[in-house]
């Protein structure tokens, strides 16, 4: 009996003891369960905040470039639902990608300079069709740039404003600032448009160098000064460099633009000339031969 009653006792003892900590364990799961709010199950995981994922720059670049594209798209068709709705998706697409090494801070700063000025245009109280096409068009081909930094889109503007070049200088030739004023007007409507895609795919100074002397070209007709003809023609031959350089064209590349004319001549000018031309050639036919003649004697 004694060594029935002891094997007795251990045994209650271990029943005891396993009692204990399984009641020690399963509180140990309900503290988990009720820190969590929900039961635990087995391989659960918390899903990640798909908010918070940030696109690479490539990946970021293309969709922005889609969104952009498919935006311009709805605003020349007038479907204002899916204007808004472009428009919001361009908003997250800037906010959730790093565009890191594709662009500079220059760059950045004046992708979403344009991207609020479409969200200001499409939130505007009275919607207007013109400043939304501009500002829709600034965006693409900003997009664009970003996307394909070696040959975007916005190069193309090179003949126009070429053209606009080419304008200013016949005003100047002709000294006729009201015609420089509009060529001028023109051309710096144009750049306006390409000006945050030339930021985003050219280097800082190359902008600022054209930027100033737009800024100093527009100076020239409020002078109180009189503007010499001589001045408004190397004014142009600036920004003729000055465009050439930030199109990355070479120095000898035509523009594909129509040749500048030369200063009319009339007719009797050009009688004048052919004269001029028709003496030169004789004098140089009557030394050919006295020459000759003293080539002879000797």
């Amino acid at each position: 009996m004694p060594r029935i009653g002891y094997v007795f006792m251990v045994l209650l003892l271990g029943w005891l003891l396993a009692g204990t900590a399984g009641a020690a364990v399963s509180a140990a799961e309900g503290a988990a369960s009720g820190s969590s709010g929900q039961p635990a199950s087995p391989g659960s995981a918390e899903a990640p905040d798909q908010g918070a994922v940030v696109l690479g720059g490539k990946s970021g670049a293309q969709q922005l470039e889609q969104s952009a594209e498919d935006l311009y798209g709805y605003v020349l068709e007038g479907n204002v639902a899916k204007v808004r709705q472009a428009t919001d998706e361009v908003s997250r697409i800037f906010v959730s990608s790093s565009f890191e090494g594709l662009t500079s801070v220059e760059g950045i700063n004046a992708l979403s300079s344009v991207i609020m000025d479409v969200k200001t245009a499409v939130s505007a109280v009275q919607s207007s069709p013109e400043r939304w096409e501009a500002a829709a068009a600034k965006l693409r081909l900003a997009a664009n740039s970003l996307n394909h930094p070696r040959q975007p889109m916005w190069l193309q503007y090179y003949k126009l404003i070429r053209e606009d070049l080419n304008a200013m200088e016949q005003s100047a030739s002709a000294n006729d600032l009201k015609g420089w004023q509009t060529a001028l007007s023109r051309l710096d409507s144009r750049y306006n448009t390409i000006r945050p895609a030339v930021i985003i795919s050219r280097q800082p100074d190359v902008v600022n160098v054209f930027d100033s002397w737009l800024s100093h070209a527009a100076g020239i007709p409020k002078s109180s000064q009189p503007s010499e003809r001589a001045k408004l023609l190397e004014m142009v031959s600036y920004g003729q460099e000055a465009a050439r350089v930030m199109f990355g064209k070479e120095k000898d590349e035509p523009a594909l633009t129509t040749p500048l004319a030369p200063e009319g001549y009339s007719g009797w000018g050009m009688l004048a000339a052919a004269f001029i031309l028709v003496a030169l050639g004789y004098a140089g036919y009557r030394k050919y031969r006295g020459d000759s003649k003293e080539w002879k004697a000797v």
